[in-house]
């Protein structure tokens, strides 16, 4: 069936932040990850009435309740949940309503009886006058987000993280001028719902990796890299856009052809770079990773390229050294968000210096700890599935102590066993287990192909107790410890970010004969 995408109207439903005091605000869905929450503080701040309205129950969502609840710096008067329920007069007698980008507005019978519909991402286009850097694609959005992120800070810019990465932009809209950067992690789902608004022209739009995601949504590929495409769309000719080089997953390629970062080339009316795992061919402009020393990344860029020149000649330069964080797949995102850095105009040698020093994402292989000058310590605590903890293991070349285990989901353990079980590749010397019932199914598995481990230990106490015996009576040898459980945290921990918040204060006081990083 052909698809009909919906178009918003041009523009923005409000003329001035001024106009929101008084009107009558809809925030459809609170959620757990701050969005509908600060959604709900900025139209309060700003002189709203505002209802939040969620199908979630109040205990469901009591976090985020609690937090606006006991928050003294909005008018409470002029705030009202109604939880566990939609109610159609919410969305009909509302002056604006904040969509959540989870929510479909095809055949949605409450977004239909909406005057307008907005969301935090629109609302904050439409009045910020900063330099806007917008970054899809299916994966590797985050890692090249946060990198980007800590670079143009420590290369001094003004800059800020929101979007997707669950930090609403309208947390910082108001600390936002014409000297600001705005980093904008977009999904397919946030772009689809600045269609036809004509608010997103970035400077720069960066398309990381596509592969096929949200089929379930979308049906299909070529519906959900449309809304994807729109990254692009509104950019002129004095923008950039960095689109990828290599070849697709088999069978994910354009219908028309081609692969997907030639589709996009072809579209895009900004100045167009490439990135790839491997030298580009003359005349390409964009950045690779070297074949031969994979860590190092180069650029190719025409002279004055920051100041948009068309000139032919061009220049290489080497942006990409020695890195922290682990894994080919980071190597190329970081790589991207040096290209962006050297277009912003950093120096490639800074740019090289700055993120030779990135520890990477808070509990995504983030090294954060050394001790006695060889051991480190890396914290991979999303790592919350088997394939995500087998795909850590492989990040690695040298060897490794991996700390696994934790609560089954109904999760096959096999990518992970079959991982540890191939001793020529596997860099696994000890492998250490906390208990769960993830652990128990991952036990059987690695019995029956005679993996040896460790544990299983009950606690992460006695479990860092009995690495640390292991760790002092290791003798001058280089080997790196890696926390990825594969598994979900229920019952000794919150969640995902609390056990990796635990593991890291747990091994800084244990493990406190450090160097480097502390």
């Amino acid at each position: 069936m052909e698809r009909h995408p919906h178009i918003y109207p041009k523009g923005c439903v409000f003329s001035s932040l001024d106009d929101i005091a008084g009107k009558r605000i809809t925030v459809m869905g609170l959620g757990l990850n701050g969005g509908g929450e600060s959604s709900a503080r900025f139209f309060l701040r700003h002189g709203a009435f505002v209802t939040v309205t969620d199908m979630k129950s109040e205990k469901e969502l009591l976090s985020s309740v609690e937090s606006l609840v006991k928050d003294k710096s909005i008018d409470k008067s002029k705030l009202e949940f109604h939880l566990g329920t939609h109610k159609i007069e919410d969305f009909k007698d509302a002056d604006c309503v904040i969509k959540n980008p989870g929510v479909k507005i095809e055949g949605n019978k409450f977004l239909a009886a909406a005057k307008a519909i907005e969301t935090d991402v629109s609302i904050f286009l439409s009045f910020t006058k900063a330099r806007i850097i917008a970054v899809t694609g299916s994966k590797g959005k985050s890692s090249t987000v946060s990198a980007l992120y800590y670079g143009l800070k420590e290369a001094g810019f003004n800059a800020f993280l929101g979007g997707n990465i669950t930090v609403s932009p309208l947390n910082f809209l108001e600390q936002t001028n014409e000297n600001s950067t705005v980093i904008l992690e977009l999904s397919s789902w946030q772009l689809a719902d600045l269609r036809g608004r004509g608010v997103l022209k970035p400077h720069i739009a960066v398309i990381t990796k596509i592969v096929p995601d949200h089929q379930n949504w979308y049906g299909n590929m070529e519906d959900y890299v449309a809304d994807k495409r729109l990254i692009y769309r509104d950019q002129s000719a004095e923008d950039f856009a960095v689109f990828d080089a290599d070849g697709d997953e088999i069978g994910s390629s354009p219908k028309s052809g081609g692969t997907w970062g030639d589709l996009f080339s072809k579209e895009a009316k900004s100045f167009v770079l490439r990135y790839s795992k491997s030298p580009l061919k003359e005349g390409v402009f964009g950045a690779w990773l070297e074949s031969a020393l994979e860590q190092y990344g180069k650029v190719r860029l025409p002279e004055d390229f920051v100041k948009n020149s068309s000139g032919n000649k061009c220049t290489e330069e080497t942006i990409l050294r020695s890195l922290l964080v682990p894994g080919s797949h980071l190597r190329q995102n970081v790589l991207n968000a040096a290209m962006v850095m050297r277009i912003m105009g950093v120096p490639a040698d800074r740019t090289a210096d700055i993120f030779s020093e990135w520890q990477g994402i808070e509990h995504r292989l983030q090294y954060f700890h050394c001790y006695k000058n060889f051991i480190k310590f890396y914290n991979d605590s999303c790592a919350t599935v088997p394939e995500a903890a087998a795909a850590a293991v492989k990040s690695f070349k040298d060897k490794i102590i991996l700390i696994a285990g934790g609560t089954d989901k109904s999760l096959d353990f096999t990518p992970l066993a079959e991982t540890l079980a191939n001793k020529t590749k596997s860099p696994v010397k000890s492998l250490y287990m906390l208990a769960g019932s993830g652990t128990d199914k991952l036990k059987v598995q690695l019995d029956a192909r005679g993996i040896r481990y460790k544990g299983v230990y009950g606690n992460l106490d006695s479990l860092l107790c009995a690495l640390k015996t292991e760790l002092d009576s290791n003798v001058g040898q280089s080997v790196s410890v890696v926390f990825s459980p594969g598994a979900t945290s229920f019952g000794m921990f919150n969640n995902e970010f609390d056990r990796g918040r635990q593991f890291m204060e747990k091994v800084k006081t244990m493990f406190c004969q450090s160097a480097g990083i502390n």
